[in-house]
C-alpha cells in the first residue's frame, strides 16, 4: 500500500496572523489563493475549530477545465490559533492526516508548512500505482503557498520556497 509523506512550506512576506486569516478564510470556501488546484467548502462548524468538516475538491487541471475531480472530507481535530491546525482525512479518495504550520520570524515574514499523510483510497488506490501522487500534491501546495504569498506581500515581495 502507498501511503505519502510530504512536507512542503514557503516562506510568506506577511505577518502570522494574516496567513492564518487567509489560510482559515480558504479552508472555509473563499477560492481566492489555492485554486484552480484545490477548493474547500465548510460541511459543518467551523475550519479552525476541532471537529469542523471541509468537503476538499483536488481539481486535477485546474477547476475549470475538466479533468479528475478528486474529492475527500478533512475534519479538524487539533487548533493551536495562529501557529497550527491538524486535520484527519475521514472520507473520500484520502485517508490520513495533514498539518498545517505557521512559523513567524523575526523579520516580520510567516515560514508555512503542510506536513501531509496520506494514503489512496478507493479507484485513486489503482492511480497511485501508475501516477506519483505526492509529486503532484507537493507541486500543488507550493503553487498555492506562491498564490497567497503574491496576495499577502508588499509589492515586489511574494513567497519563497
Amino acid at each position: 500500500m502507498t501511503t505519502y509523506d510530504r512536507i512542503d512550506e514557503a516562506v510568506i512576506d506577511a505577518p502570522a496572523p494574516a496567513v492564518w486569516e487567509a489560510l482559515v478564510a480558504e479552508l472555509q470556501g473563499a477560492k481566492e489563493w489555492w485554486v484552480p488546484s484545490n477548493t474547500f467548502e465548510l460541511l459543518s462548524g467551523a475550519a479552525d475549530r476541532v471537529g469542523g468538516r471541509v468537503a476538499v475538491t483536488v481539481h486535477t487541471k485546474g477547476s475549470d477545465n475538466g479533468g479528475l475531480k478528486l474529492r475527500f472530507t478533512q475534519r479538524t481535530v487539533a487548533v493551536d490559533p495562529g501557529r497550527r491546525l491538524d486535520v484527519a482525512y475521514v472520507d473520500g479518495v484520502f485517508r490520513g492526516t495533514a498539518s498545517f504550520g505557521l512559523e513567524p520570524l523575526v523579520d516580520g515574514r510567516t515560514r508555512i508548512s503542510m506536513h501531509f499523510i496520506g494514503t489512496p483510497n478507493g479507484f485513486l488506490k489503482v492511480l497511485s500505482k501508475v501516477a506519483d501522487l505526492g509529486a503532484e500534491h507537493s507541486k500543488g501546495a507550493l503553487s498555492a503557498f506562491e498564490s497567497l504569498g503574491r496576495r499577502l506581500a508588499p509589492v515586489g515581495a511574494g513567497a519563497r520556497g
